[in-house]
């Protein structure tokens, strides 16, 4: 079997060493186009973790390799003057160049054979002459290009400008810097990786960047630039160059990574961003899967990367997810120079949503301790003289005459249980349990403002006194055994209405359905009846069913009102351009689209108590690029929600079309919410993928969002709040009269 490797990179080297040293007949060529002792970049960072896969690989250069090692625990944050450390955190580091030299001995050593200075031109020629062509030829990679057809590349460009320097300053910890100047705000990311040598990352956005005019210095230039920005930090050392040019990181994914005889690795396959240092850690576990893979095929190249790339592939998608997350959060760190310096270091502690606020502080409880007592300041905890704070998610909040003793909401979660829109007793039960459970504020199911904005037959309605009334009973309950308050969901339908329950197939009825509303006469799928596309009566007849639900929802003494402007639903419909195809004064521009949702607003808000909130939750994204509601629209939208008094904005994505795409993982539209609540300075609450109270402390914690709308767990766990309060050990937590024995 014949392999060649076109790039030189550990990715390269490991897999070559691996293959020939568990197969020696393999014949194996590495093709470099630099010299042995060339390296762009300075050092390499490993976790713990990363190095007990090297080990059990191939002890013998995970030997050297630890020999070569530094190693440090802690993180150093300077910001708004002060210097942050948070401890725990378990890295090791050391020269490129040396890990370079490492594999190379160890590759001479099993008879791999290594050609420096040798540019691959022909690429089909190789592959023609290989049984396995190994493709980890970097960003740029040619091979990928050539064959971009099998691989099919995605290349993100992102909206930084970064520069990669050494420095001789002596450093004991991963180091980050946040420097204002007269440009802009620049950002270092910085870490020893042997005596006497670090990287030293210089990060700025594109516009500062241009403006301080580094897109017209050199090289040289460049690095005196920085040591003057960072003159404080650097305390009279030297920035170090090699090829320290600015570059924009481009997010590289494939939705293959595999063509006949060839396959990618490392850089060329994906990108991971150097926030979160895995772009070598990547590489060599590619290498090692690969190698693996051949372990178990043999022979059959095919069967090979097919095997290699399914193990792969899924893990290298969550690391790329978190450091895409974190890549976002560093190309927008200025909305945060705000923040106090220790709500900013655990917000960038737990930027990337991997580390959330157990896993803090099981690491690093000092810093969390610290964190939690600056949350109660700034939030308006009570904190009795000798007691420790509370986790941040036990932190009251208010809006308007509305008072909350946590930040726990119950999302709303449709039961499609009522008879003619009335809820019953399992409605009393359910949203009971999840009141008695410790819950601030909990929400009803989806409730619609007339028989045709309905969901299902099973859905809950407002449109008339005996609804009212059986709401009423709810209320009072909720009222009076909790200290829970309580809001109701107001909605239509829209399209997506005339449905089956979900248990009966959710399908449009056979019997008994109701012709459905829309901006445009266009069905939510193929599978579901064209609603009517709505004339101007039928515009004013759901705006003026919207003020009739709201003025019951008062008489049914409920708290606040969220008016759904979500998934796809009518008012939902009006916003997005997949579902709005409209040519009057409602449709095309985003004001024109987001006309009639802000009438029904302005009308709800007239008949609603001024001492009461109104919420709006909308879908921030239909996660189909410029083809749908943009993040960038939801921005706007809010402002417009902001004028004409909105209190707060309930941020989730998706609905509007069955195309939608969304990238769902722990707490996966938290990053829509926080991003309205700091370009637009309303508060939010968010939802989507919050597991429990440890990812509600998080969120609040960093001070991304003002409130947790969490649903499946709750209908796992209705006590999910009480338990909490009672594990974190939260004084004063309100707990029901009848459940203090289960106190302590």
């Amino acid at each position: 079997m014949k392999v060649a490797c076109i790039g030189g990179g550990p990715a390269s080297l490991y897999f070559a060493l691996l293959l020939k040293r568990a197969r020696p007949t393999v014949e194996i060529d590495v093709f470099e186009q630099n010299r042995p002792d060339d390296t762009f970049g300075q050092g390499v960072v490993f976790s713990d973790e990363t190095l007990g896969n090297f080990e059990t690989a191939d002890p013998q250069s995970y030997a050297a390799i630890r020999q070569s090692f530094v190693n440090w625990n802690d993180i150093e944050t300077f910001y708004a003057g002060a210097k942050v450390v948070s401890t725990g955190h378990g890295f090791c580091g050391l020269s490129r160049v040396r890990l370079l030299q490492i594999l190379h001995d160890r590759c001479r050593t099993v008879g791999v054979r290594l050609h420096f200075q040798h540019t691959v031109t022909d690429i089909d020629a190789v592959v023609q002459a290989h049984d396995l062509v190994v493709a980890a030829d970097g960003v740029n990679s040619r091979v990928r290009e050539r064959y971009a057809v099998s691989f099919r590349p995605s290349l993100d460009w992102r909206k930084c400008k970064f520069a990669w320097f050494g420095t001789d300053k002596e450093m004991r910890a991963f180091t980050f810097v946040f420097q204002p100047t007269q440009w802009g705000l620049f950002q270092v990311h910085a870490y020893p990786f042997q005596p006497g040598r670090g990287t030293w990352i210089v990060e700025c956005r594109e516009e500062v960047w241009r403006a301080a005019g580094l897109d017209t210095l050199d090289e040289v230039q460049s690095a005196a630039f920085c040591k003057e920005v960072f003159a404080d930090h650097l305390q009279g050392q030297q920035l170090l160059i090699n090829r320290s040019i600015w570059r924009t990181f481009p997010t590289i994914r494939c939705a293959s990574w595999r063509h006949e005889n060839v396959v990618l690795m490392g850089d060329a396959a994906h990108t991971a961003h150097f926030s979160i240092g895995s772009g070598t850690k990547l590489a060599m576990e590619d290498a090692i899967a690969l190698a693996a893979a051949f372990e178990r095929h043999g022979n059959d190249v095919r069967a090979a990367l097919a095997a290699y790339e399914e193990a792969r592939f899924v893990d290298v998608l969550k690391i790329q997810r978190a450091a895409q997350t974190s890549l976002e959060w560093f190309e927008n760190s200025g909305r945060y120079q705000r923040q106090s310096p220790e709500r900013f270091v655990f917000n960038l502690m737990t930027r990337s949503r991997k580390i959330t606020w157990d896993n803090l502080r099981q690491r690093d409880p000092a810093l969390v301790a610290t964190v939690d007592a600056q949350v109660a300041r700034e939030e308006g905890t009570t904190v009795a003289a000798g007691t420790a704070p509370p986790p941040p998610a036990f932190a009251p909040y208010r809006l308007r005459s509305l008072r909350l003793h946590n930040r726990v909401v119950v999302s709303p979660m449709c039961q499609y249980s009522a008879t003619d829109g009335v809820p019953n007793d399992w409605h009393l039960v359910h949203l009971g349990a999840r009141a008695t459970g410790g819950a601030a504020l909990v929400f009803t199911e989806m409730t619609n403002v007339s028989p045709e904005g309905r969901i299902t037959p099973g859905c809950t309605g407002i449109w008339n006194e005996t609804q009212m009334l059986a709401w009423r009973r709810i209320v009072e309950f909720v009222h009076r055994n909790t200290a829970a308050k309580i809001g109701l969901q107001l909605a239509h339908a829209g399209r997506k209405g005339s449905c089956s329950r979900p248990w009966e197939g959710d399908r449009p009825l056979d019997r008994g359905g109701w012709q459905t509303l829309g901006p445009s006469a266009l069905p939510f799928s193929p599978g579901n009846p064209a609603p009517k596309a709505m004339d101007r009566g039928d515009l004013d007849l759901v705006r003026e069913q919207f003020v009739r639900g709201a003025r019951l929802c008062e008489q049914a003494g409920f708290d606040t009102i969220e008016l759904h402007m979500a998934h796809g639903y009518l008012l939902s419909s009006f916003l997005s351009p997949l579902s709005n195809l409209r040519t009057d004064d409602f449709g095309g521009t985003l004001a024109s689209r987001a006309r009639f949702p802000l009438e029904v607003f302005r009308a709800v808000r007239a008949v609603w108590p001024a001492s009461k909130p109104l919420v709006v939750r909308i879908s921030a994204t239909d996660w189909l690029g410029d083809r749908g509601f943009t993040p960038d629209e939801a921005v706007q939208f809010a402002r417009w929600l902001l004028d004409d008094g909105c209190d707060l904005l309930d941020v989730s994505t998706a609905g509007n079309s069955p195309e939608s795409k969304p990238e769902y993982g722990r707490m996966y539209q938290v990053p829509f919410a926080e991003r309205i609540k700091y370009e637009v300075g309303i508060p939010v609450m968010t939802v989507g993928g919050i597991a429990g109270i440890d990812h509600a402390n998080t969120v609040i914690g960093a001070g991304r969002a003002d409130l947790c709308a969490i649903a499946r767990a709750h209908l796992a766990d209705p006590y999910l709040t009480l338990r909490a309060a009672k594990e974190y050990g939260v004084r004063d937590f309100p707990w029901p009269p009848q459940y203090l024995a289960a106190k302590g």
